[in-house]
């Protein structure tokens, strides 16, 4: 009986190990691709909260949304959509990202993109304007949902 409970539970284990079968690169770097255009969406002149929702639609429900500069991090979809849609208050000219580069792994997409926007933001009296080259690596789950992602801003 010992024996028998030993083999299912390796088969049980060896099954599921290839039932989890990772993305592939193109799956990755297409998601990549898409989560950067919805980054890049809802933060446009004429953004709403569907573009934040469709934003949002690329996280799982049991995502992390570090800020490694700021040692932020975010666990809660809501506590992001209420933070997102209080920025579309803020006075948005343009907002402009071109994705440099982008690196895949293992469920893995690592992608440096260059970021042109400027704003003025509700509590500051004149717009401001930026450049900046930033990396995330964004981590999926097996349903191609991000369930981590880790901000790190360039020079």
């Amino acid at each position: 009986m010992k024996n028998v409970l030993s083999i299912l539970f390796f088969y049980v284990i060896f099954t599921s190990a290839l039932a989890a079968n990772p993305l592939t690169e193109s799956e990755l770097k297409g998601l990549t691709q898409q989560f950067i255009e919805a980054k890049n969406q809802r933060q446009q002149p004429n953004s709403n909260e569907q573009d934040i929702d469709h934003f949002l639609s690329f996280l799982a429900d049991d995502f992390k949304d570090e800020h490694i500069k700021f040692n932020v991090t975010v666990t809660s979809k809501e506590e992001l959509r209420s933070g997102l849609v209080s920025k579309l208050k803020d006075k948005i000219y343009f907002s402009n990202i071109d994705i440099l580069e982008i690196m895949v792994g293992r469920n893995v997409a690592f992608v440096k993109f260059k970021e042109h926007a400027k704003g003025q933001p509700g509590h500051m009296d004149k717009p401001i304007e930026y450049t900046a080259v930033n990396i995330f690596s964004l981590e999926f789950n097996d349903h191609g949902k991000i369930k981590h992602i880790r901000r790190h801003h360039g020079l």
